[in-house]
C-alpha cells in the first residue's frame, strides 16, 4: 500500500517512517510529478509514529518567499512570507495538503530585531521582545496557514479590523479602509450566517504579491495596488471577505471543483456590492468579469479542457498551472442559473445560509451541493431542473466552453451604454471630435472607466492615430495610478502598437507583480509586434527575480514556450 509524500521541486533533503520491524518500504519516484510513493504494508501503516522532516534549503528559499529590501515597498529591511495556495505548502511544513483535509494549529516565530511576525491565526501573542505565539483554534487547510515577517505596523480600522503594513504604507491603507470593512462584515453576516473567525485584518504586502487578495482567514494578504486612493478597488476586499464563508468554511474538497470556491464568492461578492452600492454598478462590475472571461476563451479556445467548472487534474499536475478565469465567471454564472431557477431572491439568499450552515468546517465536492439544493428545494427536484435540456447540471460541470446562461446585467444599462456609446465614436475612421468633447466622463467611476477601456480594447486595433489622441483626450487614464486602468491601457497600447507608450507598460511590470495584471500583459507583448516581443523578453529578464516563483513560471510560458 502506498504512502504518498509531495516532494515539490525535489525539496526534501530527509524524511523517515518509524516502522515497526521486520519492513522493507520501497520508495518510488513517479516521472514529472511532485509526489512519491513509499509503499509499504497496510498493517505497518498503522503504526507509523512519527514523520521526522528535514526541507532542503533550496526549497525554502522556492517556495517561502524571501525579498531583499529593495523588493519590498520601504526599501529599508527584507520581508519573507508564504503562500500556500494551492500545494505549496507542503514545502513549507509537513503536512496533508489537500484541501480536503482540515485541521487546527499554533506556531512558535521567532524573529531579529526589529521585525514583526503575523500569521492566518485567530489568537497572537508576544512572548518576549522576538518571539510571536499563534493559535488558529478552527480547523482549515493546508492551504490557508500563511505567515509573514516584516517591517510592520499596524493601525485599527473598525471594531474587529487592523490593516499591517510596512510604515510607508500604513497612513494610505488606514485611510483607504477606515470604516468600510466592518460595513462589509455586517452586510456578509445578514447574507450569510455569523462571520466566524473572530478578527478580519488586513496585510498590504510588498508589490511583487501575485494576487489581489489571498483570503487566510483572520488575515487577509492583499496588494498594494489597491491604495488606489479613492476606495474604488474595494471590491477585491469584499471578495475575499466573502471567502470567509465560500472557500474557508465550506471548501472544495478538490482542486478540480475550485468553482465551489470561486463562483461562488463571485456571487456572494456581487450579492454584497448589490446591497451596498446597487444593481447598476454591480451589474457594471460583472460586466467586467464577464470581459475577462471572453477574452480568457478567445485565447485558450473554448473547448479547452480547463474551461469546464469539474476539471480533471492528473496525477503530478500542479493544481496552480489550472489557473483561470473559468471557475470564477463561468462558476458565477452557474450559482446565478441556481438562483434563477429558484426565482426569489430572498429564498436564495437563505438557502445560501442553510448552505453555509450544513457544510461549515467541510470539505465538499459539487454533489454534495446540488443534492442539498435539490433537497432544499423539493419542487425544483421534482421538476428534474437538472436535466433541462441545454442547461443539465452534469454539462454544467463536465463540457467546457461559455456559460449555458448569463445572468441579465441589464440594471448596469444606464452606466454601460454611455460607455459602448463612447468607444464606438473612439473606432470610427474619421473622429467626431464635437461628439466626443460632449461625453464628460470625469464623473465616471473607475468601473465604468474599465467598461469604456474593455470596449475599446475589443475594438482595437483602432484607425492609425486614435489611440494617440484618445491618450491625450483622457490624461486621467493614459497616465492613471489606478492598476486597473493601467492594465487596460497597457493592453490597448500593445493591440495598436502605440509604442511611444510602451513605456508604461514596462514601469508597471516593474512596480508590481499581480498575476492577474502580468500574464495578460505578457500575452499582449507576445501576440504583438517584434518591438513588443523583446519588451516582453526585456521587461521579464529584469523583474523576474522580484516576482512570485509562481509567475515566473507562467510568464516563461509565455515569453519561451517549451518547445519553440
Amino acid at each position: 500500500m502506498p504512502l504518498k509524500i509531495g516532494l515539490r521541486h525535489r525539496c526534501v533533503q530527509s524524511r523517515s517512517l518509524d516502522l515497526p520491524r521486520p519492513a522493507s518500504p520501497t520508495l518510488h519516484l513517479e516521472p514529472a510529478s511532485v509526489y512519491a510513493s513509499v509503499h509499504v504494508a497496510a498493517c505497518l501503516l498503522l503504526n507509523v509514529s512519527s514523520l521526522p522532516f528535514q526541507p532542503s534549503q533550496s526549497c525554502l528559499s522556492l517556495k517561502v518567499c524571501w525579498l531583499a529590501p529593495e523588493q519590498t515597498a520601504g526599501k529599508k529591511k527584507p520581508f519573507v512570507y508564504t503562500q500556500g495556495q494551492a500545494v505549496l505548502n507542503r514545502a513549507f511544513f509537513p503536512c496533508f495538503d489537500t484541501p480536503a483535509v482540515k485541521y487546527k494549529y499554533s506556531a512558535l516565530i521567532e524573529v531579529p530585531d526589529g521585525f514583526t511576525a503575523v500569521m492566518s491565526a485567530s489568537t497572537w501573542e508576544k512572548r518576549g521582545p522576538n518571539k510571536f505565539f499563534f493559535q488558529m483554534c478552527q480547523p482549515i487547510p493546508s492551504y490557508l496557514i500563511a505567515l509573514a515577517i516584516g517591517d510592520l505596523v499596524s493601525a485599527e480600522v473598525g471594531p474587529r479590523s487592523r490593516v499591517w503594513a510596512e510604515p510607508c504604507l500604513i497612513d494610505a491603507a488606514k485611510e483607504e479602509y477606515n470604516g468600510v470593512i466592518e460595513e462589509f462584515l455586517a452586510t456578509g453576516e445578514k447574507l450569510f450566517g455569523p462571520y466566524v473567525w473572530g478578527r478580519y485584518d488586513l496585510l498590504f504586502m510588498p508589490p511583487s504579491f501575485p494576487f489581489g487578495g489571498m483570503e487566510n482567514p483572520c488575515l487577509t494578504f492583499v496588494t498594494p495596488c489597491l491604495l488606489a486612493g479613492d476606495r474604488s478597488l474595494a471590491d477585491v476586499i469584499i471578495h475575499e471577505i466573502s471567502h470567509s464563508w465560500f472557500g474557508n468554511l465550506v471548501t472544495n474538497a478538490n482542486w478540480g471543483e475550485f468553482w465551489l470556491n470561486e463562483g461562488f464568492t463571485m456571487y456572494a461578492q456581487r450579492r454584497i456590492s448589490t446591497v451596498l452600492f446597487g444593481a447598476a454598478y454591480t451589474c457594471l462590475e460583472a460586466a467586467t468579469g464577464r470581459a475577462l472571461l471572453r477574452q480568457h476563451m478567445d485565447i485558450t479556445g473554448e473547448e479547452n479542457p480547463l474551461n469546464k467548472l469539474r476539471v480533471k487534474i492528473e496525477p503530478g499536475v500542479d493544481p496552480d498551472d489550472t489557473y483561470n478565469e473559468t471557475p470564477y465567471e463561468k462558476g458565477f454564472c452557474f450559482v446565478s442559473y441556481l438562483a434563477h431557477l429558484v426565482g426569489d431572491q430572498d429564498q436564495f439568499d437563505n438557502f445560501l445560509k442553510a448552505y453555509v450552515h450544513e457544510f461549515k468546517f467541510q470539505s465538499i465536492l459539487a454533489d454534495d451541493f446540488l443534492d442539498f439544493y435539490l433537497e432544499y428545494f423539493p419542487e425544483l427536484k421534482k421538476k428534474r431542473v437538472d436535466i433541462i435540456p441545454g442547461f443539465e447540471f452534469d454539462r454544467w460541470l463536465n463540457t467546457p466552453g461559455w456559460p449555458p446562461y448569463l445572468p441579465d446585467l441589464s440594471p448596469g444599462d444606464s452606466l454601460m451604454k454611455p460607455a459602448e456609446e463612447l468607444a464606438q465614436l473612439w473606432a470610427a475612421e474619421e473622429l467626431d471630435v464635437k461628439a466626443i468633447e460632449a461625453v464628460a466622463i470625469s464623473p465616471w467611476k473607475t468601473y465604468q472607466l474599465v467598461y469604456f477601456l474593455d470596449k475599446i480594447l475589443q475594438k482595437s486595433p483602432l484607425p492609425p492615430g486614435n489611440v494617440k489622441t484618445l491618450g491625450e483626450t483622457y490624461p486621467s487614464i493614459s497616465n492613471a495610478r489606478n492598476a486597473e486602468l493601467r492594465l487596460r491601457w497597457g493592453q490597448i497600447v500593445l493591440k495598436n502598437d502605440h509604442q511611444e507608450d510602451f513605456w508604461k507598460v514596462k514601469e508597471f511590470l516593474h512596480n508590481q507583480g499581480k498575476q492577474k495584471y502580468t500574464l495578460p500583459l505578457y500575452h499582449a507583448m507576445m501576440g504583438g509586434s517584434e518591438v513588443a516581443q523583446t519588451l516582453a523578453k526585456e521587461t521579464f529578464a529584469s523583474t523576474a527575480s522580484q516576482l512570485h516563483s509562481n509567475v515566473v513560471n507562467y510568464v516563461q510560458q509565455i515569453v519561451a514556450p517549451k518547445g519553440s
